[in-house]
């Protein structure tokens, strides 16, 4: 299937084959007949891409501070090529799409095949959307105007955040797509409206509309003609629906404005404020998220758990209805507002028009009919990017399918497969667009959306999986039960359950002599300043100590790692890191395992953390995993005391040795955590037939103890 990807690093907007994927648990796959551009939000995405380096970096301050943060403690060569990778990261564009049901998803029951819905699918043949972002479309409305729907919706949430009532006078600052939108719902709720704007022609349509208007292109003063639109009382409310850098439109707002009006900013603006603008006139205040209650919120969009209406009337895809209802009944009118179609095909010729100087309101891409394009072709889950080589099947050479895409996975874990001899076959997301990115970029043979597949491919012998933690111990039991070689970034599993049903389907295999390699991507310990430290201990007999401290930075509460059932949280994410370094440092059985997190106080305590570790030889090891720190700290740094003797590793960059004969330090020109010698060293004992290069008892053990900390944690 075809879809528009926008490359953020040079602006280029494209339209790509990409695989189709599936109609996941609780979602609907919509093939799309419609889908209505942006202008606004598209526009800036592709003005931001064609944008330099210096330009970008003026754009999004708070993420130059990011990268400073990160070039203070991993270097600048690190820090550009991660910079880099994330730049090359294709974006998908859209979010106004109509289609028709195609497959339903697990637990779905609301929508059915053949039901032509609206959603906020992207500009794609193929869309999977979950249904609660999803409407049934009304028999009287057509495609071109139900591909109003998640704009209109836009404008109703800031009408309802504003509260209007029969009669009251609103300001619309900004008459694109979703003011103009805003002034018909407007209308239609009994108010009425001034509308401000710098466009002759989009004052005439607001006219047409029912509003009367404030041409500022001629310098006519809104704040005067708001006066007297409003019999010198001032507005009862102003909607803010512009996109400038200028803090204007909110002053100009508060100054129209009576006594206690209300102002919303649906739009972006400048938001430098003026308490005197507020203060003395006690004006509210409110930004507008979206299409309303619902949005950004996981549970609700993508776990399917709908708001109770008696608690909250209107959320996302209730405002979705209500759009389509008004569409149907003829009190919003679309067809004025359509400036341009064009067909899929002609995607350069659309974006021209976006980011070019030509008038353009609504722009509507039209998508190929049933009868152009059947729709097995556009369910095609893989997509070949190359040919094959006629030695694929050459000995010693595994070949490696990738199941997960992801930032670590494109920024390192692939790029360290390339400097192998492996072959890189297949590279398996469940969207399809990271896939193929990953695919063009690294020389993969082909992207699929079906991992199930992947992992049958009888050409496939080794799969590295990096998808998110509650999935490994699922993909690791069907590819090691294919008899494939194994990968796992870590952690191996999430909870004793999930390592249980790994164990009883390799330990007999390894009992019969026939387990594929498998290890977990504990990376640390083939760092080139812990094998240098390693080699130092062994000549130490006694007892050792090890202090690790990870100053760990936050992670938001709600991202997905933090989640239990998701991603474990981050002493079994992340902590099972150090525990597996000091276990390889100590060359020692771990015997006893204490734990102790923060008190009550911060919002999350799993993540600041003592682990104490006890060794078989006498050796004992502590390991403080903090997130409540500064990022200009270095993120790792391990000490050893033993023989009279002390080694200090800091970041993988400097390995310091105090009253070590022959030795005072080793460093590297740039950070190295071991990722590229762990995948060499995996790639490399799959072609020899040689011994994993992480003993499977220990990764049993690693996750063991990981677990016992996480359950004493609470």
């Amino acid at each position: 299937m075809k879809q528009i990807l926008q490359n953020l690093k040079n602006g280029k907007t494209e339209i790509t084959e990409i695989p189709c994927t599936r109609a996941g648990t609780g979602k609907l796959l919509i093939r799309t007949r419609c889908s209505l551009v942006s202008a606004g939000t598209e526009r800036m995405l592709v003005d931001f891409g064609k944008a330099n380096p210096i330009e970008k970096a003026r754009q999004q301050p708070d993420k130059v501070r990011m990268v400073l943060d990160k070039m203070k403690t991993d270097g600048l060569v690190p820090t550009v090529e991660a910079v880099l990778n994330k730049l090359e990261q294709p974006l998908p564009l859209g979010y106004c799409n109509v289609g028709v049901v195609a497959e339903l998803g697990a637990g779905v029951t609301d929508f059915a095949v053949g039901d032509r819905v609206a959603s906020n699918g992207k500009h794609a043949e193929m869309v999977g959307v979950p249904v609660n972002l999803c409407a049934k479309v009304p028999d009287t409305v057509s495609d071109e105007a139900a591909a109003f729907t998640v704009i209109g919706a836009i404008a109703l949430q800031g009408i309802r955040l504003v509260q209007p009532t029969l009669g009251e006078t609103v300001v619309v600052t900004g008459l694109g797509l979703i003011g103009l939108m805003t002034v018909q719902l407007l209308r239609a709720h009994g108010c009425r409206v001034l509308g401000l704007d710098f466009d002759p022609a989009k004052l005439a349509l607001a006219r047409d509309l029912g509003a009367e208007t404030v041409d500022l292109s001629t310098g006519q003063d809104p704040v005067s003609v708001s006066q007297t639109f409003s019999r010198g009382r001032g507005v009862d409310a102003v909607i803010i629906t512009a996109s400038t850098q200028s803090n204007e439109p909110v002053h100009q707002a508060a100054l129209m404005c009576r006594k206690r009006g209300r102002m919303v900013l649906v739009g972006v603006t400048g938001l430098s404020l003026s308490r005197a603008d507020f203060y003395e006139k006690e004006l509210s205040f409110q930004v507008s998220c979206s299409y309303g209650p619902g949005r950004y919120d996981p549970a609700y969009e993508e776990g399917g758990n709908d708001y109770p209406v008696g608690f909250v009337r209107w959320t996302e895809q209730r405002n979705f209805e209500a759009v389509l209802d008004m569409l149907a009944d003829g009190r919003l009118d679309v067809t004025p507002l359509i400036s341009h179609r064009f067909k899929l095909d002609a995607v350069e010729q659309a974006y021209a028009v976006v980011g070019g100087s030509e008038p353009s309101l609504g722009i509507l891409l039209e998508y190929p009919s049933e009868d152009e394009v059947p729709l097995e072709t556009l369910t095609q889950r893989t997509v070949v990017l190359k040919p094959a080589p006629r030695a694929a099947g050459s000995a010693g050479r595994p070949t490696v399918g990738f199941i997960g895409a992801g930032n670590y996975a494109t920024g390192v874990l692939i790029p360290a497969f390339t400097k192998t001899r492996a072959r890189l076959k297949s590279v398996a997301t469940s969207g399809g667009i990271s896939g193929v990115h990953a695919g063009r970029k690294h020389g993969f043979e082909e992207t699929t959306t079906d991992s199930a597949g992947l992992i049958r491919d009888p050409a496939i012998d080794t799969v590295v999986i990096t998808t998110r933690h509650d999935s490994h111990a699922r993909f690791v039991c069907e590819a090691v039960g294919a008899g494939k070689h194994v990968f796992v970034e870590k952690p191996l599993a999430l909870n004793p359950a999930h390592l249980s049903r790994i164990r009883d389907l390799y330990e007999p295999l390894a009992q019969q002599g026939r387990a594929p390699l498998l290890i977990a991507g504990f990376n640390r310990r083939f760092s080139p300043l812990v094998q240098k430290a390693r080699a130092l201990l062994a000549g130490v007999t006694e007892p050792k100590t090890f202090v690790m401290t990870v100053n760990a930075g936050e992670i938001p509460p709600d991202h997905w790692t933090q989640d239990r059932a998701v991603g474990g949280g981050r002493i079994i994410g992340e902590a099972c890191h150090f525990i597996d370094l000091l276990r390889y440092l100590a060359g020692s059985r771990i015997t006893e395992v204490q734990a102790m997190r923060i008190g009550e106080g911060v919002t999350i305590r799993d993540d600041k953390v003592t682990v104490s570790l006890g060794f078989e030889d006498g050796s004992f090891g502590t390991v403080h995993y903090l997130a409540n720190g500064h990022k200009s700290f270095p993120k790792e740094r391990l000490e050893i005391f033993g023989g009279g003797r002390i080694l200090q590793l800091d970041n993988f960059r400097v390995l310091r040795g105090f009253g070590w004969p022959g030795f005072k330090s080793m460093k590297l020109w740039r950070q190295d955590k071991g990722q590229t010698a762990c995948v060499a060293a995996f790639v490399e004992a799959i072609a020899t037939g040689g011994e994993a290069p992480i003993p499977y008892s220990e990764l049993i053990e690693v996750a063991e103890v990981t677990f016992e900390v996480a359950e004493r944690m609470g």
